[in-house]
């Protein structure tokens, strides 16, 4: 009789050496190797500029099911994600957005800023060295050369040896550049001005191809030179406060900032579509000219996965311009959920539902108006820095003997002079410190740091570990300056951002489509995750500067 080991050994190499057994080995074997990457036809990149979280809960009963409702029901919400740096703008927004990095390490440390070596005030995204193209003007004088690592679609056109596209789409020529980053086939932005004509640049091409000639003849955009009205009844947008209030900027002509808008301006069918930015039809013509490209440069139309980057602009001056509260808010929120139904059904149609995958986020969020804040009883202000500027003057010239030492203040930093801080015999940092416990006694301010601590500390939470994600040795200022929270250096009427404030950081991040699992979380995810979340997906390389880590609920 055989003992239980020897029966056991037998079973053992019965089933093992079984045709049944070996099949299912060689088919998990194969279902493995599928897992290495999911193969979108096309990747669909959404930035809303100055979009909070809470606009998706706060307009939910507004939206219809096909779009941001569709992306939630049918995606991946992460509902806890944040800016992990300050400044939280447009610029550095994107920037992260597509690098995976934060500025610290991709260098894109503001719109503009102050270059210190040349000693000149810097524009993100401008460059002299090509030609505008589409227009006689220097809008189009600009390339991503400030931007100092990688892109996601820097690497997938690397990965598909530039077979696949990548074509970026934005008002905002930094919106558009940016996340195209090195290597695209071409980034369009929209130029105002008395043209109302999508340009680009001699960086990417040497003259606008035939379809976008076409489309900038077609009179599209003249078509919504028109009165900007609700699409529901005003009376409804229950979500927002008074239509009438002193919170709010005018158009010109304007004496109340109430619907309907329809000012001369606006109804002018040759001339300042500049104008347009400025109302819910920006997004729309941002929309119309997405759905355009994807025609016309057959985005999606083969194996190989194109990236298709969109960034709607005018949920920023919108909210600039009256304020994260106001009907014009909500408006916009409600026609870009349109615009995002039409999108989608364009892509289901000519990529094919399930075929693509698309994230959602914003470059930043936006702090309510500090003066309605202020009525409503809660701690708020401007801070007054023509007030600052006399006292700081005054403390300079006593404690240093001349106001030369600050070359420039940008960004709420201070760059010093260095050459007349070591003529004077004095210790970098000894000067840093002096002159930070001086601004943190000027009403409003916060907290003060200094580069000396950027430099020497290693920071893991709150608004210091903000400030040193967005601190870049070469190109940021000795001395960092925070406001209070509900503070800011603004103009009394519409909403501003930038600050390391939760109003500012906190974005939605949605991921829906191929290779994306349904659900949610709660968990904290920060916005350099989502390029190697993307990457993870595709199974390409991150891009080179990436600190971020791909967020594993999302993935299937």
């Amino acid at each position: 009789m055989l003992g239980k080991k020897t029966t056991f050994f037998f079973l053992f190499i019965l089933v093992a050496t079984s045709p049944l057994y070996l099949v299912s080995q060689k088919k998990s074997k194969k279902v493995d190797a599928t897992q290495l990457k999911t193969s979108p036809k096309l990747v669909v990149g959404i930035v809303v500029d100055q979009m909070r979280y809470d606009y998706l809960t706060r307009f939910w009963d507004q939206y219809d099911e096909g779009g941001f409702k569709r992306l939630i029901n049918e995606g991946f919400n992460c509902k806890n994600n944040h800016f992990n740096y300050a400044p939280t703008s447009t610029g550095p927004g994107h920037t992260s957005v597509y690098t995976g990095t934060t500025p610290s390490r991709h260098g894109i440390i503001g719109n503009n800023w102050y270059d210190k070596v040349n000693e000149v005030e810097v524009y993100c995204a401008s460059d002299s060295t090509y030609a505008s193209v589409g227009t006689s003007s220097d809008a189009g004088q600009m390339s991503p050369h400030r931007m100092n690592v990688t892109t996601i679609t820097d690497q997938l056109r690397l990965h598909t040896q530039k077979r696949g596209k990548t074509i970026a789409i934005a008002l905002k020529d930094r919106g558009a550049v940016l996340p195209g980053g090195h290597t695209a086939n071409a980034a369009y932005w929209f130029h105002g001005a008395d043209e109302g004509l999508w340009i680009t640049s001699s960086y990417y091409m040497d003259q606008l191809p035939k379809w976008v000639k076409d489309y900038n003849e077609s009179g599209k955009v003249k078509d919504y030179k028109k009165t900007w009205t609700t699409m529901k009844d005003v009376s409804t947008y229950v979500e927002s406060g008074l239509d009438k209030n002193r919170y709010e900027g005018l158009f010109e002509t304007e004496t109340t900032a109430t619907f309907p808008h329809d000012t001369p301006n606006m109804l002018n069918k040759n001339a300042d579509f500049e104008i347009l930015k400025y109302t819910p039809y920006g997004n729309s013509i941002t929309a119309d000219f997405a759905i355009e490209a994807l025609e016309k440069e057959g985005l999606g139309s083969d194996t190989i996965t194109d990236f298709l980057a969109i960034s709607f602009s005018s949920t920023d001056y919108v909210g600039h311009k009256y304020g994260v509260n106001s009907k014009e808010v909500e408006d916009t929120y409600i026609r870009l959920d349109k615009d995002l139904e039409r999108l989608f059904k364009a892509l289901d149609k000519k990529v094919g539902n399930g075929e693509y995958t698309v994230f959602l986020t914003a470059d930043h969020g936006a702090v309510d108006v500090p003066s309605y804040l202020k009525d409503m009883k809660i701690p708020a202000g401007y801070f007054d820095s023509d007030a600052m500027k006399e006292r700081f003057s005054e403390f300079l010239k006593y404690t240093f003997g001349t106001t030369d030492i600050i070359k420039n203040y940008s960004n709420y930093q201070f760059f010093l002079d260095h050459k007349i801080i070591k003529n004077l015999d004095m210790d970098l940092a000894k000067a840093e410190e002096l002159i930070a416990k001086e601004l943190l006694g000027y009403e409003g301010v916060d907290q003060v740091f200094t580069g000396h601590q950027m430099w020497n500390n290693h920071y893991t939470s709150g608004i210091p570990y903000i400030l040193q994600q967005g601190y870049h040795q070469k190109r940021s200022g000795d001395i960092l300056m925070v406001l209070e929270p509900g503070v800011v250096t603004y103009h009394e009427t519409g909403s501003t951002h930038g600050s390391p404030q939760i109003y500012d950081t906190h974005v939605p991040l949605l991921f829906f489509g191929k290779g994306v699992k349904k659900g949610s979380t709660v968990a904290r995810t920060e916005i350099p995750d989502i390029a190697p979340t993307i990457a993870a997906l595709l199974g390409i390389a991150f891009p080179n500067g990436t600190t971020g880590k791909p967020i594993a609920k999302v993935l299937e």
